[in-house]
């Protein structure tokens, strides 16, 4: 879509209705809903197994594939087999583990500002900011979409790996657009203050350009994101996710977890592996269903985002 396409389309955003998320969802404006949202899928076999029972018997009502990983076919295959599942894109311009690493989806003489001297995505934010151009960029993450989507997924929504395309104004801009084009929600929170510093404290450039298209673009923001939690072992962690649970505001919040069984596999891509498999763990417990339904929270997804664009 064009940039003027995109400004007709905050045009029509702008003669939307009134209500709040809640309210436009069918619920009570003062109703508190969630999305456990897991992160990384496709990053490794006990990632996807992980994921998969999360979703099908735990309390994980989303999750988004990242195109560049060597996993993604498996778990595309489960996608097909169960529809029903709410499945986005997890859009990956990064590739931060020092031994397990990938490279663009994109043909590489095309993105050359997003490949490192070995072929690989950068580790890190800082590098893809200082390197890339945002039609590299573009054509990036336009081709792991389509990967996606060829390979028989509907995502319900684009979201983003190490936060990477809000390293600069240009990137968000033709992540928004993306989702526009595509008719997909990107994940993306409602720009309160509180949410601008934190944004802005961990070094990401939340300017002017961005707040315009956030408050004015026609594609619906969720009211707030839970990134992750400080503790790695499991009661801890599991207090960490009730405390954060207890606290929610009415709306629409988003908790990212990261999930995985524990195996060689997983140890040998990422020291994290504990909180990974915590998550899993805390995630397929009865008990946080039974706490969720204690807290009077209700589990959505993307998908219900995602028919908001057709309003």
């Amino acid at each position: 879509m064009s940039h003027v396409g995109l400004t007709l389309a905050f045009a029509l955003a702008a003669a939307s209705s009134t209500m709040n998320l809640a309210e436009r969802l069918g619920y009570d404006a003062d109703t508190r809903l969630l999305i456990v949202h897991a992160d990384d899928v496709g990053l490794s076999h006990g990632v996807n197994v992980a994921t998969a029972e999360a979703v099908e018997t735990g309390s994980v009502s989303s999750f988004s594939v990242m195109a560049p990983a060597p996993w993604l076919p498996e778990i595309a295959a489960l996608c097909r087999d169960n529809p029903d599942w709410d499945v986005g894109v997890h859009l990956a311009l990064t590739s931060e583990w020092k031994r397990y690493r990938w490279g663009s989806v994109a043909s590489a003489a095309d993105v050359p500002g997003l490949l490192d001297d070995d072929g690989y995505m950068y580790k890190d934010i800082v590098s893809v900011a200082l390197r890339a151009k945002p039609e590299e960029v573009e054509r990036e993450l336009r081709a792991q979409i389509d990967r996606v989507i060829a390979l028989g997924i509907d995502p319900t929504h684009l979201d983003t790996h190490m936060g990477a395309v809000y390293a600069r104004p240009e990137f968000f801009e033709v992540y928004y657009r993306l989702g526009v084009e595509y008719g997909i929600p990107v994940m993306v929170s409602s720009p309160t203050g509180p949410a601008i510093a934190r944004a802005q404290a961990e070094g990401y450039p939340i300017d002017d350009r961005y707040l315009d298209i956030v408050r004015n673009g026609p594609l619906p923001a969720i009211d707030e994101l839970i990134t992750g939690v400080a503790n790695d072992e499991l009661d801890a962690r599991t207090q960490d996710y009730r405390d954060v649970i207890r606290g929610l505001p009415a709306g629409v919040t988003q908790i990212i977890v990261h999930l995985a069984t524990d195996s060689a596999e997983t140890r040998a891509i990422t020291s994290a592996w504990r909180r990974r498999h915590n998550d899993y763990r805390i995630f397929t417990d009865p008990a946080m269903a039974q706490f969720l339904d204690e807290q009077n929270v209700k589990l959505v997804g993307w998908r219900d985002l995602h028919a908001l664009i057709a309003e």
